[in-house]
């Protein structure tokens, strides 16, 4: 999957599916953002071998400057679930996380997705606007509910909520 880069302060960002080769450049972003859960560097080789053409990476020339993780849920088909998200701080673009996950959610509309879902912390107020911008953009609906609660796991410091989104329209 490529997609039309935009424009961004006047740098060209390149939005593509990841390979394995991208894998250490993402999880050397996710251990420096501490509000990320960290993976493993064969989690990352390995997602971007199998779930390639669920998940997205953002280049500026050569450097990665952003990844988007997701899958397609086998129970509910029409469900795409973003897993994790990231733009490299001081990238200096503008509305990059937004266009990261709107390219990655305009390719699985043409694959058949309606709905978009992730789990996030409700203090987590940088992602939960984020995801209004998306709702906004594709002109779809937001229902919230407690998906896990902390205590039921074993390492978990907050509640994960669900946001589900949709049906998505595609934007104009």
């Amino acid at each position: 999957m490529t997609a039309s880069p935009p424009q961004n302060n006047g740098t060209d960002v390149q939005y593509r599916t990841p390979t394995p080769a991208d894998a250490i450049a993402v999880w050397q972003m996710v251990a420096n953002e501490p509000m990320l859960d960290d993976n493993s560097s064969y989690h990352y080789t390995l997602w971007f071998r199998d779930f390639a053409e669920t998940s997205m990476v953002a280049n500026v020339g050569d450097e990665l400057v952003g990844f988007m993780t997701g899958y397609r849920r086998p129970c509910k088909p029409d469900t795409f679930f973003i897993w994790q998200a990231a733009v490299k701080p001081g990238s200096g673009i503008s509305g990059l996380g937004v266009d990261i996950l709107a390219n990655a959610i305009d390719f699985q509309l043409t694959t058949g997705a309606k709905y978009v879902e992730t789990t996030i912390s409700e203090q987590n107020k940088a992602v939960t606007m984020l995801l209004h911008m998306i709702a906004k953009k594709y002109d779809a609906d937001i229902a919230t509910e407690l998906l896990f609660a902390a205590e039921a796991l074993p390492d978990g410091d907050h509640d994960e909520v669900l946001y589900r989104l949709g049906p998505l329209n595609p934007r104009t």
